[in-house]
């Protein structure tokens, strides 16, 4: 049998518990059809990069998945007819990823309680300047236009 993620996003307006009861649904039908859900992942209610169906969040949901073609395809059909089902989208890959994924990884305490980018070296730039090491002020440095203007 062929290995495919699938992300499905959900309507906001629903509860975890209704999501919970959709994951059941299609953990079910893949079943029925000859097939194992390996990983679900609950990634919570998180924001959309732009407006679907006029919402602005949806709960999203990770499927690992063992199954036939066929299975896959009727579980597809069905997410399109579910209405609170915003939008999926399934990805045949060569093996699923073992333990958490990148975006449950990204929760964990890998980002020190930080909000922001995350990139490497952000926030890590090594002790500030101290004013002693500076080099010796200049005569004049900026000083004198000042007090000509105020005169």
């Amino acid at each position: 049998m062929a290995t495919y993620e699938t992300v499905m996003i959900a309507r906001p307006d629903i509860s975890a518990q209704q999501v919970e009861q959709l994951n059941e649904h299609f953990t079910n039908l893949i079943k029925e059809n000859g097939g194992e859900v390996k990983k679900t992942e609950y990634w919570g209610l998180r924001s959309l990069s732009y407006r679907m169906k006029k919402s602005r969040k949806g709960h999203y949901v990770l499927h690992n998945l063992d199954a036939p073609a066929p299975a896959v395809q009727e579980m597809e059909r069905q997410m399109r007819l579910h209405d609170d089902v915003l939008r999926y989208m399934t990805v045949k890959v060569d093996e699923l990823e073992e333990g958490p994924s990148v975006q449950m990884q990204s929760r964990g305490g890998g980002r020190d309680g930080r909000r922001g980018g995350g990139r490497p070296g952000d926030r890590d730039r090594g002790p500030r300047r101290d004013g002693d090491d500076r080099g010796p002020r200049r005569e004049g440095g900026g000083g004198e236009r000042r007090e000509r203007e105020a005169s």
